[in-house]
This record gives structure tokens, sequence and C-alpha cells, in this order.
């Protein structure tokens, strides 16, 4: 298994490819994509926005017109309120476009459209004139098959501006538990870990939402299943340290899994309950991996 510096993985060309949905765009073009269930909740992708601001802020920033995409939102809008005002603490000329496959969905989120903030009605192909800084797509490839995933990666990332960032993952109903992969135009970089401390019996439990392109690789012989062994194997070791919290608990699981995997961040991300490792490390093995 490699366990070493930073790995960039080319996506390869795959002959998969998405599904045109019924649905036309307001010009009569094919929407790229199927409806999803559309749940969502207030606050549920916190951890996501946090740590997208803390590590893409900066390009943001430089951005003369930096513009987001939360695709995929949902039946409501809130997750895209709710980033354009992280984003724009990081950001503040950051704007936000909501997009989302079902029209009606697109209809009941126009009334919280804001200075920054629009609604667009779209799927994969990310209908608008720019090329966006950021694409964020949460619990949007759940109900997809896992040998999607690679077309659906490589149409998102070839919508980035130069320096964007896709950021596509999974996380439970009141955002307590989170994990996504970091996506840039070259294919994907690295792999992040997200929860409230106080809701793990241990690290594995972050298994359950993993996302599509890790969730079934979740095997032994996998890396992603070595990674979660391990880490559990380093959070028993670390229970002295739960006398000082599970905040020092974790620390210390994460330091010492920084001695055989390519942990990507630093203690200051490992504080608010993340650890991000390098994708080429959790890559699934095999033909189906959507490299």
């Amino acid at each position: 298994m490699a366990r070493g510096a930073l790995t960039l993985v080319r996506m390869a060309a795959r002959t998969t490819s998405l599904p045109h949905s019924r649905l036309r765009s307001s010009k009569g073009t094919a929407v790229v994509g199927t409806v999803t269930r559309g749940t969502t909740n207030p606050n549920r992708l916190r951890r996501m926005d946090r740590w997208i601001a803390a590590v893409h802020g900066a390009a943001l920033r430089r951005a003369s017109d930096p513009v987001a995409v939360d695709l995929g939102y949902g039946a409501a809008p809130w997750t895209a309120v709710e980033l354009l005002t992280r984003l724009r603490a990081a950001a503040p000329r950051a704007r936000v476009v909501g997009i989302e496959i079902e029209p009606a969905r697109v209809a009941a989120a126009r009334p919280y459209a804001r200075e920054g903030l629009v609604f667009r009605h779209g799927g994969f192909e990310v209908p608008i004139p720019e090329r966006p800084l950021l694409i964020r797509a949460a619990n949007v490839l759940r109900q997809y098959d896992e040998d999607e995933v690679a077309a659906v990666w490589r149409q998102l990332c070839g919508r980035l501006a130069p320096g964007g960032l896709l950021v596509e993952g999974t996380c439970d109903e009141i955002g307590r538990r989170h994990v996504w992969v970091a996506l840039g135009p070259e294919g994907p970089r690295t792999v992040t870990f997200a929860t409230r401390l106080g809701s793990l019996d241990r690290p594995s439990d972050l298994a359950e939402r993993l996302p599509k392109a890790l969730i079934h690789r979740n095997v032994p012989g996998e890396p992603v299943h070595a990674f979660l062994r391990d880490f559990d194997r380093a959070w028993a070791a670390a229970a002295p340290y739960a006398a000082y919290g599970a905040r020092q608990r974790w620390m210390r699981a994460v330091r010492d899994l920084t001695a055989d995997w390519p942990v990507a961040d630093s203690p200051a991300r490992w504080r608010q309950g993340e650890v991000t490792v390098d994708w080429g490390a959790l890559a699934p093995r095999g033909g189906q991996s959507p490299n």
C-alpha cells in the first residue's frame, strides 16, 4: 500500500455516461442527472463549510469573481443560504448559485434569493455562464452506482475555474458525521473525515458516511478499510487521553496515525474533529476505482 507524499490521481477515461433526466432546462437542453430525495436540514453542512472556508478561503479572496455552486441543495434552500454566509466570512465578494434538478425546488427557493445568492434549474452540467471556483455536492451521489462516480467527477471538475475545488461527500441528517473528497481539475486530492467527537464510539463509526466512491470499499483488502482499522487501533491506544476529553483523545490518535498514513492537515484542523488524508492512500483498488 502506498503511504507517502501527496498523490494526485488522474481520472482515467471511462465508457460510463451520466443519465440525462427527462427534465429540460429553460433553454430546452437536457438536464444531466436524476432527482434525489431532497432531504436537508439547517446547519447540516457546517463541518464541510468550515473546512472549505479554511482551506479554500484564500483562493476565493484572490479571485476577481469568486463564484461557488451548491449543487443539489434539496427541497429547501438552507444549505445554499448558509454557504453564502460562511464563505463571505472568509471571502466577502463570494457569490453562491444554488442548483437543483427538480424545478419545483428551484421555484420554492427563489424567494430566498438575495444579493450574492441565486437559484437555477440544472444538474451535473452546472448551467451557469461562469466557471465556478467552488462546487459543493453534498449527499448527491448516494443514489448513484459506484461506477457512475468517475463520470460525475470528470464532468464537475471540467466545469471548475483554474484553481477551483470540487468537494463531494456525505453526512448524516444533522451533520454530526461527514466524509468528503476534495478534487481539483486534475482529479481527487484528499479525503476528510469530520465529526462531532462526542457522537463517536470509535472512528470507524464514520464508515457509514463514506462517499459513494469509497463506501462499498470498506472491506478487507481495500485501503480505506485498513485506514479505519488502524484509526480504531490508535483510538483504543489513546484511551488514557479520554480523561482530558474526546478532543485530546482524537488528536493523539491522529498523531499516531501520521506514522503510517499521509495525513495532510495539521493539529489546528484535528482540534475541529477532522483529519484529512491524501486520496492516493485511500483510493480503491482494482478496475472500479473512479480515478
